[in-house]
């Protein structure tokens, strides 16, 4: 009985080897092989779209998709079987993915349209985030992070100038146009164009009529240029002042938690001890 428990032991511990680490080469198979379903999963989703292909490949997709929907079964099983806290795992935000990504085709059994299930199924294309930690992408992923977060004060203050801009640009524009019937029927309506024209999308739905409104417009499409480069350039002077981190994938068999350093022996987290 306790030989029968060691080798049970030893199954699960390699099998949480494969699916939750990537340093390994059975792991890195395991991942490729996941991002390769993945891909041909997302495919098939589009292809199914085209009424042509549907109508021509119907058989085909299906048997493809229900390939594909038993092996991600599996793999979610698995995970679930791996953890030491499958609770955790069940309802993390990967856990929550991989469920709604697994059970429209089953549901698709009981319903008679089945198009509505689609959207869930492309929720499968979130997965390759988890995927693509990869040894190599670690420390960049890790790195862009640490700039998103450390940027976020001045981000927030700047978005909220420039809110306050299209409020004021939107409130002008309005007042200019609002009896040449050009569009700018209201304070919102103008807005809205001052939000299109500040980041250089420019639908042009409405479009000013008034030689001071078309001014205007041109300084406000110079500005969008300046705007659009700040952002960027604060998170650009983040990455580039902050201390890379090296991180393995190393996920914790109890809580789940992974990016621990290279050479961590203890979950950074739980203070579970890590494989």
């Amino acid at each position: 009985m306790k030989t029968i428990n060691n080798k049970l032991k030893y199954f699960r511990d390699k099998l949480y080897e494969i699916i939750f680490e990537a340093d390994t080469k059975a792991g890195k198979w395991f991942d490729i092989v996941l991002l390769l379903l993945i891909v041909i999963s997302i495919i098939v989703v589009m292809l199914q779209s085209v009424t042509s292909y549907h109508d021509k490949y119907e058989i085909l997709f299906n048997t493809l998709e229900w390939i594909i929907t038993i092996i991600f079964s599996i793999e979610y099983l698995a995970r679930i079987y791996v953890t030491n806290k499958p609770k955790t795992y069940i309802f993390s935000f990967f856990g929550i993915i991989d469920f709604l990504s697994t059970i429209p085709k089953y549901l698709a059994m009981f319903s008679i349209g089945s198009t509505a299930l689609v959207a869930f199924r492309a929720l499968r294309l979130l997965r390759i985030f988890r995927v693509l930690k990869l040894s190599p992408f670690i420390g960049e992923a890790e790195g862009l992070s640490n700039a998103l977060k450390r940027s976020k004060a001045k981000i927030s203050v700047f978005l909220l100038a420039v809110l306050s801009l299209t409020i004021i640009l939107g409130t002008i524009m309005y007042l200019i146009e609002v009896n040449e019937d050009s569009g700018f029927d209201n304070i919102p309506k103008s807005m809205y164009w001052a939000i299109v024209t500040l980041t250089t999308v420019g639908y042009g739905d409405i479009a000013p009529v008034t030689p001071f409104g078309q001014f205007l417009a041109s300084i406000i499409m110079i500005l969008g240029y300046g705007i659009l480069a700040v952002p960027t350039g604060i998170v650009s002077a983040e990455y580039s002042r902050q201390k890379q981190v090296h991180t393995s994938t190393q996920s914790c068999p109890n809580c789940n938690a992974s990016d621990h350093n290279d050479d961590a022996q203890f979950c950074y987290d739980c203070g579970e001890k890590i494989f």
